[in-house]
């Protein structure tokens, strides 16, 4: 008999003849098209032109995916470089391991070149983006879901996950001899509480930046305030291996520092625009330069 709680897929890679279908990267596709749909919508919103997020998307998407996995690797390394570990696999992004921060900086880096091909500035694209990232990053944590991973300490609440052996590192769960899954046990489900924060915080950028008009990049830094403080609790939670620095996972050491950064950033811009200084056009009228 099966515990009682939230169930997980006892599957997450499918075959369409010699080619796997994975359910991550399904997730991940699904969060890229629904955070460009928003982000599109709001950019024709600030009079941007249509079709260059899908642009920006083209740069922002590919650099994001290496960010995302070049942060991985250097924050848990021993499965790659340690004591039997398999330098190889650092490649195989499709079993996992996509750092958030990593991919930040990747999208930015591609976004900012988009905007210079483009004659944009930066700051009004990352608020028109804003709130797209976060619903992004909801539907790509189902792909978590998928591989019964990155799940918090074990729980016995009402909605705590079933976890199954076998599914993060083969794609199906090790069964009895009655076929039924083997189960590891109950755990907090930590991609639905970063899931559910993420479309929270979408909702509330975009209800803060009708409120008061957030302008010069601080529905981005909004973003990343919400962000960071709903990802120091998930990141408490979780029990997945990781590297530690003191009594904290390196993540929530990154986590409070750009909590800080973006915190201070965005008091700042507050106060300049109460100080009655000109505003600066939302975005750029010059031609792309070649």
């Amino acid at each position: 008999m099966l515990p009682a709680g939230l169930p997980s897929p006892t599957q997450a890679v499918w075959h369409l003849g010699p080619v796997p279908v994975r359910a991550y990267a399904l997730c991940i596709l699904a969060g890229i098209v629904a955070g460009v749909v928003v982000a599109e919508r709001r950019w024709r919103a600030k009079g941007g032109r249509e079709g260059f997020v899908l642009d920006v998307a083209v740069w922002a998407v590919p650099l994001g995916v290496v960010g995302a996995r070049v942060y991985h690797v250097i924050t848990s390394p021993q499965a790659y470089f340690g004591q039997g570990g398999d330098p190889l696999r650092a490649l195989f992004v499709w079993e996992g391991g996509l750092g958030i921060w990593g991919a930040i900086a990747g999208g930015a880096a591609g976004a900012w070149i988009a905007c210079r091909r483009g004659g944009y500035r930066l700051a009004p694209l990352a608020d028109a983006m804003a709130p797209g990232l976060l619903v992004a990053q909801a539907l790509g944590r189902w792909g978590n879901w998928f591989n019964n991973e990155v799940y918090g300490r074990a729980s016995d609440l009402p909605w705590a996950l079933t976890i199954y052996e076998g599914v993060a590192t083969s794609g199906r769960a090790v069964v009895d001899a009655d076929g039924a899954p083997q189960v590891v046990g109950t755990f907090h489900p930590t991609f639905l509480y970063e899931s559910l924060w993420c479309l929270a915080a979408a909702v509330l950028i975009v209800v803060a930046d009708r409120r008061w008009s957030l302008r010069h990049g601080q529905s981005f830094l909004l973003y990343v305030i919400l962000y960071t403080a709903g990802r120091s609790w998930f990141e408490a939670l979780r029990i997945d291996e990781a590297t530690v620095i003191g009594e904290l996972r390196v993540n929530q050491w990154v986590a409070a520092v750009i909590f800080l950064i973006a915190l201070t950033a965005l008091i700042r811009s507050r106060r300049r625009r109460r100080d009655g200084q000109a505003e600066q056009l939302k975005r750029s009228t010059a031609p792309a330069r070649a």
